[in-house]
């Protein structure tokens, strides 16, 4: 017995001297060499914060869906599994076999399913096949917006736009998902690590804008056959962007599917030269110098120059111009003489002041500076070219951020898109490319009136006259800019770049508008295809934003927009928050949801589209400009909006029934005019 106990005694002293040391001098070994044993941890795609237009409804979410991984070890018979996982993925058997392969504990079949396939995959009840949630970037109005938005890769990282420009940001830090095996290599669930959420992205953007500025640009290009285009609505007074629309477009919910071409954001990115919009910089040096004033006639020689040597002829001959007449007219001729008498190095430093030659700084990524070359390697003849539009490259964010300078007085901003950055309620503090900037004086407030009552000609009584808006007062500049043919090196005669931008109302400017149209086929005047689209974006953005009329209207019974019906369907509705393709269903564009609605409209005014296609009509009775405008959108209908105040009278009459397109009068007023105000009959179209 004593033996006995002495041989236990000497064991557990042993055991436990062992254990001791295991336990306090050897645990942290063993502890890490059991962990990459028994557990493996996975990165999966982490949130990414939403994207907002200035209005918060919601253009850029991440939403949850399944991805599948296989346990190989829990496989009875590989070789089936993957045959049947082949079958219903599309994934090759033999890719299937090998990555089982590679790995006993843990191997990604598939990520990011669609959820068909997901279910499909879940009914083969394969044991050792398992699902875990990702995060996969949804756009919910599919291509609205896409150039400013951008577009994300399978792990969620940001190409291109603002989920590019800002993905530090807007990407939280990495989710992990722990993976556990016991010593048979039997998975179980071993739980996951969170990391931090990024942060809410709010645009200056309004999305009612952007759909309006998308869709004339689309019909504009549609009827010009141009290859390309642009359209920039800015607030002239903050430097907000509220509208930016490119064609070609893409869908960001499948950007690899678009050719590269389709993704670039022409507005910051595309060069050209301006042609005679850059005629504004010319007269805005001039007058700012007092070299000139609008009544000073210039002779211009019957349309021919002779500069350095170089004849230069203009588009069509002028004799006597005042200097009002040779913006109205565009002529070259005119604007080369007030060059020449500015001298080369006033004109240089004003075109860098406008910033010209430069980034604007904002908050979109790819930017090109534009080309303005130094002064000392001006030619001879340069001063000539540049005054009206030649040698010298602009991108469109350049321009209207230099005519958002006349149109505010003379103060140039930095342009932005990005309102703010929120987590949660806070709003985090602007810093970096973020950070606001003080606005430049560039001109003065006398020398940017006499540019606007100029560019008001443009509208009335000169190249613009297409522009020309009823119920506010409207001024700009046309261009056709002549490119330059790769083959030959010179300028083309067929291919040119077509544009107009311009401002509204002129003694209280609420935004300017740039419209660019690449290589129009026909007609390639900037005043009789880019013109049109400013006056149709014009006249519904003002009306949305419930901009004072400060003209009267001429003939509110009359009034027309110049497309007068759609051929194909909106790419993006207001209210879709789903991913579906309604392209194979040109008559039935998706209804708004209910999430749309603005908070102010009637609930007759939310009406639905029979299964025939045809509208019912609301009744707008007591609704405001901005609310009777949302809701025609909405449905598809083209409003016409006479007066100011509440909608006092319509036509067609409420729950008449109208083809999709159709124009819809509305009166407003006082209650008391109600009675008197009688519209035409509207009829179907």
């Amino acid at each position: 017995m004593l033996i006995i106990a002495g041989v236990a005694l000497l064991w557990i002293t042993a055991a436990f001297g062992r254990l001791s040391y295991l336990q306090l001098f050897r645990h942290s070994e063993y502890l890490a060499r059991a962990q990459r044993q028994q557990q493996r941890t996975i990165e999966i795609t982490p949130k990414r914060g939403g994207i907002y237009d200035r209005n918060m409804r919601p253009l850029a979410m991440s939403i949850p869906v399944d991805s599948a991984f296989a346990v190989p070890a829990e496989i009875a018979d590989e070789t089936l599994a993957a045959r049947l996982i082949s079958g219903v993925l599309n994934i090759p058997r033999e890719v299937l076999e090998t990555r089982f392969e590679s790995s006993r504990s843990f191997v990604w079949i598939a990520r990011k399913l669609p959820a068909p396939k997901a279910e499909a995959l879940a009914a083969l009840n394969l044991k050792g096949i398992y699902f875990q949630k990702e995060n996969q970037r949804f756009y919910p109005k599919r291509d609205l917006a896409a150039h400013v938005l951008g577009f994300v890769d399978l792990d969620e990282k940001g190409l291109g736009g603002i989920e590019y420009e800002l993905d530090s940001k807007i990407r939280s830090k990495s989710e992990k998902i722990i993976v556990m095996a016991d010593a048979r290599q039997r998975w179980f669930d071993g739980g996951e690590a969170l990391g931090d959420r990024g942060a809410n992205v709010v645009l200056t953007l309004d999305e009612k804008i952007q759909y309006i500025a998308e869709r004339e640009l689309r019909l504009g290009i549609a009827k010009t056959h141009a290859i390309a285009g642009t359209v920039i609505v800015m607030n002239p007074n903050t430097g907000e962007i509220l509208g930016l629309a490119n064609w070609p477009k893409f869908n960001p919910n499948t950007a690899t599917d678009s050719p590269a071409e389709s993704r670039m954001n022409r507005a910051v990115s595309a060069l050209y030269e301006p042609g005679s919009t850059f005629k504004l910089i010319t007269l805005a040096a001039a007058f700012d110098q007092n070299i000139t004033r609008p009544d000073e006639v210039f002779d211009c020689e019957n349309g021919a120059v002779y500069v350095a040597g170089h004849r230069i002829r203009d588009h069509k001959p002028f004799g006597m111009l005042s200097v009002a007449e040779i913006l109205a007219q565009s002529s070259d001729v005119g604007a080369i003489k007030i060059a020449l008498r500015l001298g080369a190095p006033k004109f240089h430093d004003y075109i860098r002041a406008f910033g010209f030659g430069a980034p604007t700084g904002v908050d979109m990524p790819g930017e090109s500076k534009g080309i303005v070359r130094r002064l000392e390697n001006w030619t001879p003849i340069s001063i000539g070219s540049i005054s009206m539009g030649q040698e010298v490259g602009v991108t469109p964010i350049q321009l209207v951020t230099a005519v958002s300078a006349i149109a505010n007085g003379g103060l140039l901003y930095k342009p932005h898109i990005v309102a703010e950055l929120r987590r949660g309620d806070a709003v985090l503090p602007e810093e970096g490319p973020l950070a606001p900037a003080e606005p430049k004086r560039v001109i003065r407030p006398e020398t940017a009136a006499t540019l606007r009552r100029l560019m008001e000609g443009v509208v009335l009584n000169g190249t613009g006259k297409l522009a020309h808006l009823d119920g506010w007062t409207a001024a700009g500049k046309t261009g056709s800019a002549q490119k330059i043919d790769p083959a030959t090196g010179r300028y083309s005669r067929t291919q040119f770049i077509a544009s107009f931008t311009g401002l509204a109302p002129i003694n209280n400017p609420a935004m300017t508008i740039l419209v660019a149209l690449d290589s129009p086929v026909h007609e390639h005047e900037g005043g009789l295809v880019a013109a049109p689209i400013f006056k149709r974006i014009a006249q519904q953005v003002l009306a949305y934003l419930d901009v004072p009329r400060d003209v009267p209207l001429t003939n509110p019974h009359l009034l027309r927009a110049s497309y007068q019906k759609q051929t194909e369907t909106d790419g993006a509705s207001l209210g879709d928050f789903t991913p579906v393709d309604f392209s194979s269903q040109p008559d039935q564009p998706p209804a708004a949801s209910q999430e749309s609605k603005p908070k102010e409209a009637s609930s007759a005014a939310m009406v639905a589209v029979d299964e025939g296609g045809d509208v019912p009509v609301p009744n707008f009775s007591g609704m405001t400009m901005r609310d009777v405008t949302e809701v025609c959108l909405r449905l598809g209908l083209d409003p016409v909006l006479a007066g100011s105040g509440l909608a006092t009278n319509q036509a067609p009459r409420a729950e008449a029934r109208v083809r999709r397109g159709a124009k819809i009068i509305v009166q407003f007023g006082t209650r008391s005019a109600a009675k008197e105000a009688k519209l035409p009959k509207g009829s179907r179209r």
